[in-house]
């Protein structure tokens, strides 16, 4: 067995939790969290966490737990919607919050695993995003300069890994968690399938092993979704 392969999420997240420390995890929403490693931290017990996500779970679920449980300092994300707690922690004082546009937050996060310190963006020109960042001007149009994101620790959920670490990403679960897991110390992966080394097509593959430390079969997945809607078809389009 490779000796990246753990048991389950509290084995791979061994020696790697303090205090104080900063975690990028996946997910968007509750699509592709790591749920298993999210629930290890929790039992875990790590304080004054900085936490660089799109967002911070839905109510009862996700990196929400983490919030409840106090265990969250600061947050850098680009979404804080529907979640009261969130809105409450951050308007009372107690949670620190960097707010990015989406893709801004995606690509420092980009930068970060790729080596690139900063970049320019005319994303957030003329509003509070840019205040008391650079700015220079490129053909005669600002822009604003963001800097890399990086982190002690990245926690990402695949759907298929091998024991070499390789990673395939399913649909929109992939969202943030290919780039996180080459912008932290150290990346930790659960996937829902686990393969021996050789079977994933290398073409196929999102993530390569290089970028993974630890990895683990992960159980008992929920898929939920923060909003289900329907709507009643018209009869014409039941028919049709």
């Amino acid at each position: 067995m490779s000796r990246k392969v753990y048991g389950d999420a509290d084995a791979a997240l061994q020696g790697l939790l303090r205090d104080g420390m900063s975690i990028m995890s996946g997910g968007f929403g509750l699509s592709g969290n790591p749920e298993n490693l999210i629930a290890a931290l929790r039992r875990a017990g790590p304080r004054e966490l900085t936490v660089i996500s799109n967002n911070c779970g839905a109510e009862g679920y996700g990196l929400w737990t983490l919030l409840q449980n106090g265990q969250i300092r600061r947050m850098i994300s680009s979404y804080v919607g529907d979640n009261r707690l969130f809105e409450q922690l951050y308007l009372s004082g107690e949670l620190e919050l960097e707010l990015n546009p989406q893709g801004t937050l995606a690509e420092r996060i980009r930068a970060g695993g790729a080596g690139i310190p900063a970049f320019y963006t005319r994303t957030g020109v003329g509003t509070v995003v840019a205040e008391g960042k650079p700015q220079e001007s490129f053909e005669g149009r600002a822009y604003i300069r963001e800097t890399w994101l990086r982190a002690d620790l990245a926690v990402v959920r695949a759907w298929k890994g091998d024991t070499a670490g390789n990673l395939v990403f399913r649909k929109t679960a992939r969202n943030f968690n290919p780039v996180m897991a080459t912008a932290a110390a150290v990346t930790v992966a659960e996937v829902e399938h686990l393969v021996p080394a050789g079977e994933l097509d290398p073409d196929l593959v999102h993530t390569p092993g290089i970028h993974v430390d630890r990895i683990f079969e992960g159980r008992d997945y929920t898929r939920r979704i923060e909003k289900v809607t329907n709507r009643p078809r018209p009869e014409e389009e039941v028919r049709g």
